[in-house]
């Protein structure tokens, strides 16, 4: 197979704090890259570009950020809401739904994970500490590839065949997935309960971690495997 068929789109990274630049954290890149993709970055655009950059890529990584605007999946804003970035929405929803669309691989990693779900329809935790009594802390304070807490892994699912039934994983959210979105299942959970990853129930490789397995890549075979499987999957496809 030509290596042009492993060409994944990352879409980039916007801050409202600063907005004349869009990026994207080098990990992103790097786990690619290790795994055989070729990542280039998709930036918001019109919709006319997305659509055109979603019919040269194989795959699409969904990547880390600010909180998905309430309004999109239908609630006001809990007070422990964080910051929104409507173009940041506007893309990565664009982008998401134009993948589905082309059956394409997705890997949706973090926020990415939300807006997933967020765009099959789903809803989301505003807030893990206030809104989920007992909870663990999601939000680490140790190296970024460390993990923190174990997550439970369905027997039979897609991300079981890639990592086995249970790993450790580093954490960085205050969000979570509440209603999970339409031909989407929860496949792992943490101790306490939260959702930290959904896939399709079609059997497609469309798949969302809660976690950052971009940072975890140079130091854990399970995350390695992760990024390895998903790049497979776009040369399958």
């Amino acid at each position: 197979m030509s290596n042009t068929q492993a060409l994944i789109g990352l879409v980039a990274q916007h801050s409202s704090d600063q907005p004349d630049r869009y990026f994207l954290n080098a990990a992103y890149v790097n786990a690619i890259h290790n795994a055989g993709g070729i990542p280039i970055i998709i930036p918001y655009q019109p919709l006319e570009g997305i659509r055109t950059v979603l019919h040269q890529v194989r795959g699409v990584v969904l990547t880390g950020g600010v909180d998905v605007d309430p309004q999109r999946y239908g609630e006001a804003p809990h007070r422990a809401c964080g910051e929104i970035n409507p173009l940041r929405d506007e893309l990565d929803l664009a982008v998401t739904e134009l993948a589905l669309e082309r059956n394409l691989p997705i890997l949706a990693i973090c926020r990415g994970a939300q807006v997933l779900n967020v765009a099959l329809g789903g809803t989301l935790v505003q807030d893990i500490p206030e809104q989920i009594p007992g909870a663990i802390k999601h939000r680490q304070e140790a190296p970024k590839w460390y993990g923190t807490h174990s997550v439970s892994i369905q027997p039979g699912s897609l991300l079981s065949s890639i990592v086995g039934s249970d790993a450790q994983v580093n954490s960085y959210h205050h969000q979570a997935i509440a209603k999970v979105g339409t031909g989407l299942r929860v496949s792992a959970e943490a101790p306490d309960g939260v959702v930290e990853a959904v896939e399709s129930t079609s059997g497609s490789f469309v798949l969302g971690v809660q976690w950052h397995p971009e940072l975890m890549e140079e130091r854990c075979p399970a995350a390695r495997a992760l990024f390895r499987h998903f790049v497979q999957a776009v040369l399958a496809n």
